[in-house]
């Protein structure tokens, strides 16, 4: 080549973007430019300990944005593969990621915000099965991750602290992306939420919060728990959970020991809970010891209520849930082998909707097991009918919604876990080996059935982030029609027909304290 022929222009390792609080620099990664740990909040540390979110402390200069922030302190477990394998330390938890496939802010992308879920008790956006390239390449768009405060840190009730500090981070994010997301090529008028499990429950609960009005106008909530806690049952938890450490729940003694002493507090009692269900009701079996609280102030109302009263009746909703879903906490306790006639029969009575729940749900399903029924009513309960019943809300308060099921059977374990919780991830997000994916897929690759329904998924979910359709009609509650996702994806009827009976005219309500038994 001599000297005079043309060379073809290198595509730039490096961007600089600046935003609020100073410049940020991130790096090309095939096509797009990544920016990850962007402070949104100053760290809640010290005197901003359990804390509403402060704004971030200006910095000089250009901060580089190549890695993730830490995670916040959280529980572990099979879904505690959500923190990043050697996650950085440090106490800056509160941190955005932005991919961006240019970030000019003629661009004007529309912008998806995912918001993870792990219980109110874990999670992290920086985890393997989360990689947003995919989402923001294959939909031409802008796509941000945040992390937020769970467990103790974030969704204890703690006196001298506001309630659901967890949500109260989501929203400073969301401002976040409000204030700067026109510089990474974002357009802030165009933002869609979404997030699957704690993270969808988190995106009923902004649907329904006063302070996160107008952050976005399209949601999209996978497999939405109908956990949310009455002001006196989390206190009564909260209680218990600092009594662990032989503390009282304020501030004042909980700021005395160091964030990462608090978490096996929460594990020591979520082990104890089952044994407080006269006390706790519904919420002991679950396990976990955190859920957004209805304390009339962050969160007035129960979101269902809200919907219904037109509170979202601007944003367009997608919400669905899996045919199997929890089948994979069956799994994960062990009980593959099938579940004992008594303790079925007690959660048919316990999740059962009305006085008589075991009774109802023999009588819906004869043909079924006790083992099945134990299954389908936890499903039903925790994810399913909660998620319905959040679209019908919906409806009735003005609002558009789109529903979907989930009904192809993950090939891991040799398709025992069926259509199973958290499926819908690997699938979304196209990581079949990280995170729960690696449980979902073990020993598998994924086949041209499994990659064609993963890119169904972004170009539906991409597709509503646009336009605010998904590909299917709008749910209605004379057809119900609702977008099956299978090898064969089709629009049918809702196909839990019967269960959408045995719950019709249920109220989700504040989980309650019962006042029974002992701690």
């Amino acid at each position: 080549m001599t000297s005079t022929e043309a060379v073809e222009p290198m595509e730039p390792v490096e961007d600089v973007v600046r935003t609020a609080a100073g410049a940020v620099r991130g790096r090309r990664e095939a096509g797009l430019t990544v920016f990850r740990g962007i402070p949104f909040a100053e760290p809640p540390v010290g005197e901003a300990r359990f804390a509403a979110p402060r704004p971030p402390r200006p910095w000089d200069g250009i901060r580089d944005a190549y890695a993730f922030g830490p995670p916040p302190p959280q529980d572990l477990g099979l879904a505690g593969q959500t923190g990043a394998p050697a996650a950085p330390e440090g106490d800056e938890w509160l941190t955005v990621n932005v991919w961006t496939p240019e970030p000019d802010p003629a661009a004007r992308r529309p912008v998806m915000v995912w918001i993870y879920g792990g219980a109110y008790k874990l999670g992290h956006a920086g985890s393997p099965g989360y990689d947003a390239r995919r989402i923001a390449a294959d939909g031409d768009l802008v796509v941000v991750t945040f992390n937020y405060r769970v467990g103790m840190e974030g969704f204890a009730r703690i006196d001298g602290a506001p309630a659901n500090r967890g949500l109260l981070d989501q929203v400073a994010a969301l401002e976040w992306v409000r204030d700067n997301i026109a510089a990474f090529g974002g357009d802030p008028g165009r933002v869609t939420v979404f997030g699957e499990s704690a993270g969808a429950g988190s995106i009923a609960a902004l649907l329904a919060m006063p302070s996160a009005a107008g952050l976005f106008w399209r949601a999209i909530a996978q497999s939405v728990p109908g956990t949310f806690f009455s002001d006196e049952l989390a206190r009564d938890i909260a209680t218990a959970l600092a009594a662990e450490a032989g503390l009282r729940p304020t501030v004042a003694d909980l700021s005395a020991v160091a964030p990462d002493r608090l978490v096996p507090t929460g594990q020591a009692l979520a082990a104890k809970m089952p044994r407080y269900v006269d006390r706790w009701g519904q919420a002991a079996p679950t396990v976990t010891p955190y859920s957004p609280v209805v304390d009339g102030e962050v969160l007035p109302v129960m979101p269902w209520r809200a919907l219904a009263e037109g509170a979202a009746r601007d944003v367009d909703l997608v919400v669905g849930h899996n045919r199997d879903e929890f089948r994979l906490f069956t799994a994960m306790a062990g009980r593959t082998d099938g579940i004992g006639d008594e303790r079925a029969a007690a959660a048919l009575r316990l999740f059962g909707p009305g006085p008589d729940g075991e009774k109802a749900y023999r009588a819906a399903f004869p043909d079924a097991s006790l083992g099945e029924l134990y299954e389908r009513v936890q499903t039903d309960w925790l994810f399913a009918m909660p998620s319905l019943h959040l679209a019908e809300a919906h409806l009735a308060g003005g609002g558009r919604a789109h529903v979907y099921e989930l009904t192809w059977p993950a090939p891991g374990n040799g398709g025992g876990l069926g259509a199973c919780h958290a499926l819908d991830l690997p699938l979304l997000f196209g990581t079949f080996h990280a995170d729960v994916g690696a449980l979902l897929f073990a020993g598998t690759e994924p086949s041209p059935e499994a990659l064609a329904l993963s890119a169904r998924f972004r170009a539906s979910w991409t597709a509503f982030a646009r336009t605010g359709d998904p590909g299917w009609p709008a749910y209605d509650t004379r057809r119900r029609l609702v977008q099956v996702l299978d090898a064969e994806p089709v629009v049918v009827p809702y196909p839990e027909e019967t269960s959408r009976r045995l719950w019709e005219g249920h109220e989700f309500a504040p989980l309650p304290l019962l006042g029974g038994g002992d701690r």
